[in-house]
């Protein structure tokens, strides 16, 4: 299944993202902050992380890189509407799926949405596109052993 982590400070707004993605068909955990979520990320049952609430520029400028290290694969979308230009200039170089801004009404979830469901599908495309390249090693491999052209 489908791993989303929502991590925002705000407990509401926490339920709520987590309420609308549950009906999605998505595992989603809830955390006051990601680092209480890390075993999700290292083990890779969490594949997109949704990063709300307020962040000062120097977390959010060394938190992102290492959430990247710990899962290559993992697709952040940022919500945020009051991050400086060059910070997310900064946070986009370092990998971050999409950045949003904080939704206003009713509406504006749609957008979010549509970057979760995208990320997944992302995450998807990569992990049948490594799977193939891995089978395909395999096969040059049995062939290389066997002698079989």
């Amino acid at each position: 299944m489908d791993g989303l982590l929502i991590a925002n400070k705000n407990q509401q707004a926490r339920e709520q993202m987590a309420a609308l993605f549950q009906a999605d068909d998505y595992e989603v955990t809830t955390a006051d902050s990601v680092v209480n979520s890390l075993e999700g990320i290292l083990d890779k049952s969490i594949q997109v992380v949704l990063l709300g609430g307020v962040f000062d520029e120097q977390q959010i400028s060394k938190f992102v890189p290492l959430l990247k290290k710990c899962n290559r694969n993992l697709s952040i979308i940022l919500v945020s509407d009051d991050l400086p230009l060059e910070l997310v200039r900064r946070i986009r170089k370092e990998g971050i799926f999409y950045h949003a801004l904080k939704p206003v009404g009713d509406e504006s979830w749609d957008e979010i949405r549509q970057a979760v469901s995208c990320a997944f599908e992302n995450y998807h495309a990569r992990q049948s596109v490594g799977r193939k390249l891995f089978r395909n090693k395999e096969s040059i491999r049995l062939q290389e052993n066997t002698g079989i052209a």
